[in-house]
């Protein structure tokens, strides 16, 4: 018979086979996988090469493309805005300040004068203010030119009295400074904006800079207390332009609401690149066409015109 010293030695000889043949196999096994992952490591090398070259190029001819559209910007606007004033109202503080400041210049190169900057707090468009601001507007303490609108929540109400002091037709009288600076400094005691200069004057035309998009509960809320002060600027003078980033023309950015909304797209300019030097061209230029009657959607989002139409020279 068989004993059970032949069974053990038979069961140690086949764990020693098979220990000896994986040792063996990996060992044949393991040459080729070093092989292949050196061999993929250096295709990824190259590509990583081959991506920051392409990336250097791409920044290259970006770099020549903003040259190029700075050094002709000038003489694309050049006269759009002849002897028309700018009122710029920045939304958030997410708009940088090379944007403000670029957008300033090139209003100046236009032939027009921005005349004050007004900056709206997180505050102007918070549902929780909406009382504070319609006891501000229906309280008695405005200027007797204000007139305001029957019916209408707050941010209309508050869109309406401001644009009726901030905004002037070329043929209107335009409205007093006294009554601006009143308006002006009832909405600064309520901490709902403020005004980069001690002096602002009324404005043909209104440019709204803004960027991102809002998030949270009260998205919707905010945006709409935006688009209507964005449509009471237009209304009030000889038009308004929204301007932002390409944040901004999503859903929950302003650009996009009122792309979204027939009606107020209809009358309100609005540019999705603000932040480029092209977006900024197209600011300008998209004021000259709100002063023809002609309103556009302007950038690089869907359904845009890269830039609005360039005014033929007057002989």
């Amino acid at each position: 018979m068989i004993d059970f010293r032949y069974h053990l030695v038979s069961l140690i000889a086949v764990f020693l086979a098979i220990a000896l043949g994986i040792v063996i196999g990996t060992t044949q096994l393991n040459g080729k996988v070093l092989d292949d992952l050196r061999g993929q490591v250096s295709s990824l090398e190259q590509d990583k090469r081959d991506l920051e070259d392409n990336t250097q190029q791409l920044q290259g001819q970006q770099d020549e493309a903003d040259a190029f559209e700075t050094a002709v910007a000038p003489a694309l606007v050049d006269g759009s805005l002849n002897g028309r004033s700018v009122v710029l109202v920045v939304t958030d503080d997410q708009v940088s300040s090379d944007t403000v400041d670029e957008v300033t210049a090139l209003i100046g190169q236009a032939g027009g004068t921005v005349s004050g900057t007004i900056r709206l707090a997180p505050a102007y468009s918070d549902p929780a203010k909406t009382s504070a601001l319609e006891n501000y507007v229906t309280g008695g303490g405005l200027p007797t030119s204000v007139t305001l609108p029957a019916g209408g929540d707050a941010g209309q109400l508050a869109a309406s009295v401001l644009a009726q002091v901030l905004m002037t037709k070329v043929t209107d009288p335009p409205p007093s400074t006294a009554d601006l600076s009143s308006v002006l400094a009832g909405l600064t005691s309520l901490k709902v904006l403020s005004a980069d200069s001690a002096s602002v004057t009324p404005a043909n035309f209104a440019v709204v800079l803004t960027a991102g998009a809002f998030k949270g509960d009260d998205a919707d809320q905010r945006n709409s207390a935006l688009a209507e002060l964005a449509a009471a600027l237009d209304a009030a003078g000889e038009g308004a332009v929204v301007s932002g980033d390409a944040a901004s023309a999503a859903d929950q950015g302003l650009v996009g609401v009122l792309r979204n909304d027939p009606t107020t797209s209809a009358a309100v300019s609005t540019v999705d690149n603000v932040d480029s030097i092209a977006g900024q061209i197209s600011t300008v230029l998209a004021l000259g066409s709100e002063g023809d009657g002609t309103s556009g959607k302007y950038g690089t989002g869907q359904d845009t015109q890269p830039v609005p139409p360039v005014p033929a020279k007057t002989p």
